[in-house]
């Protein structure tokens, strides 16, 4: 028979603790960054920190409800829940309005929710189930092809809610892939793919010296190179072929970069293309004559990292909305732009400065109260700690974070079963994706994505997005001494 403990005696009180603390600090932050002068009842429901302590109230309720249901109800119900919120995505798609710009928001009489935020641990729940089961295994490629339809399919329909941002969050799941089994060099293309973009676009109209070839796609097609020969070290551990890649590639370059810049100027990307050419053959040369697919993968991974590179430009021109285009660039340093689309950030970075050490204390902002800092409330609440709070209040807050990913860590670790790992760690990649965002957002590290700080926006999807996606996991871990006596 099954024995049950006691929930309370089960429940981790280090993560609940942690999550009340943020929770008060948020609050207390949607207080000062919706003050108004004069207005110091923060209980009236009819004002924003009003609003928002009724929705906190909500979300203890709503965490209370999701302890006292069975642990094993999450596993029996994850599909049903995964389809729903995917219905819900869809019909969000149709119906609708158009909030600036976008179509993500069901308005419910008085109340809006976002189901964009509620499909995260509907996702995290799918994947959980599925990769739980006993004929799982990360080697095989229709499980894992599975796995890629259960992460794109809300991520390509907020995409088509024109919420890029939001969708982009389910990359994020890639982290748990990876510590179940996913092989590193799907990660590594991941990091690839980010580099080969940036460094695409922020340097596609540079020159290289005197010589018409633009530095951009000359530093990425040189990076496939490298990392082909690379690759080849690492997996196989044959030096020859490594050599033969990277320094025959190296040769040639300098060659014709010699011909180029003081006999005749030509574009060195034409030679580069020629290389990437002959390295793609003697790859699957060496496939062919050792037998080895690990070359012919390598191969695919130069070619998949070219085609990467030229479509960039179209998703980037064609796919993302102006204004996106307009933060990314921002954000490259390809644009100023301190009274448009860089205003937020910059002003949001002068907030954060003007707090100091130890910030000008709780409603005496004057960057935030004077509204300089548009979504201060949202977006960029962040930078109501840092003037209020100044450098010693933003640290706090960061290590509270800090310790809830080490929690969440510990806890996916001492699962007892697959389902309940899975689930742990896709919260914790959901988490720290989050705060990595949001964090270099109001910094100008990040591009400015729309995506919300945990516990500390104001509105009720996110936080009730994160306290369900926490407390689902609490309650599983707190089934974990379940055993048969």
């Amino acid at each position: 028979m099954v024995r049950r403990e006691n929930i309370w005696k089960s429940l981790d009180w280090v993560t609940i603790a942690i999550y009340l603390i943020l929770i008060v600090f948020g609050w207390f932050s949607v207080c000062g960054a919706s003050y108004a002068y004069g207005d110091r009842d923060f209980l009236d429901f009819s004002i924003r920190a009003g609003k928002q302590f009724i929705l906190i109230c909500c979300s203890f309720g709503l965490g209370f409800v999701l302890l006292m249901l069975e642990d094993t109800l999450y596993d029996m119900c994850s599909y049903i829940i995964y389809i729903g919120l995917i219905l819900l995505l869809i019909i969000t798609i149709f119906i609708a309005p158009d909030t600036k710009g976008s179509r993500s928001w069901l308005i419910l009489g008085p109340v809006s929710l976002q189901p964009a935020e509620f499909a995260k641990f509907a996702t995290a729940l799918a994947l959980a189930k599925y990769m739980s089961a006993y004929s799982f295994t990360m080697k095989n490629w229709k499980n894992t092809l599975m796995l890629a339809f259960l992460i794109l399919l809300p991520l390509v329909l907020i995409i088509l809610q024109r919420e890029t941002g939001s969708a982009l969050v389910y990359t994020a799941f890639f982290l748990m892939l990876y510590r179940e089994g996913m092989p590193g060099v799907v990660l590594f293309s991941g990091i690839c793919a980010v580099v080969y973009f940036v460094v695409g676009i922020r340097f596609d109209q540079v020159l290289i010296a005197d010589t018409p070839t633009p530095i951009g796609e000359f530093a990425v097609l040189s990076m496939v190179l490298l990392f082909a020969g690379g690759m080849v070290w690492v997996y196989k551990k044959r030096w020859e072929p490594a050599r033969n890649i990277i320094g025959g590639s190296s040769v040639v370059l300098l060659i014709a970069y010699i011909i180029s810049e003081y006999v005749a100027p030509f574009n060195l990307v034409w030679v580069q293309w020629g290389l990437c050419v002959v390295v793609t053959f003697y790859l699957f040369y060496l496939s062919l004559r050792e037998r080895h697919l690990s070359y012919l993968l390598i191969g695919l991974f130069a070619i998949g990292s070219i085609g990467f590179l030229y479509s960039s430009d179209y998703f980037f021109n064609k796919v993302l909305e102006p204004h996106q285009q307009i933060r990314i660039k921002v954000v490259l340093g390809m644009e100023e732009d301190l009274t448009g689309a860089g205003y937020n950030v910059n002003q949001s970075k002068i907030a954060i400065g003007s707090g100091g050490l130890t910030g000008k204390g709780f409603l005496n902002g004057t960057q935030t109260k004077l509204k300089y800092v548009p979504e201060q409330d949202t977006d960029f609440i962040f930078c109501t700690v840092g003037e209020e709070e100044g450098f010693i209040g933003s640290t706090a807050v960061l290590l509270l974070f800090l310790a809830l990913i080490l929690r969440l860590i510990v806890l996916a670790e001492r699962q007892q079963s697959a389902f309940g790992r899975v689930y742990g760690y896709s919260v914790l990649s959901i988490f720290l994706f989050h705060l990595f965002i949001t964090i270099g957002m109001v910094l100008g590290l990040t591009p400015v994505l729309g995506i919300p700080l945990p516990f500390f926006i104001s509105g009720g999807s996110s936080l009730w997005g994160f306290t369900i996606a926490l407390f689902i996991f609490m309650r599983i871990d707190a089934g974990r001494y379940r055993r048969l006596e």
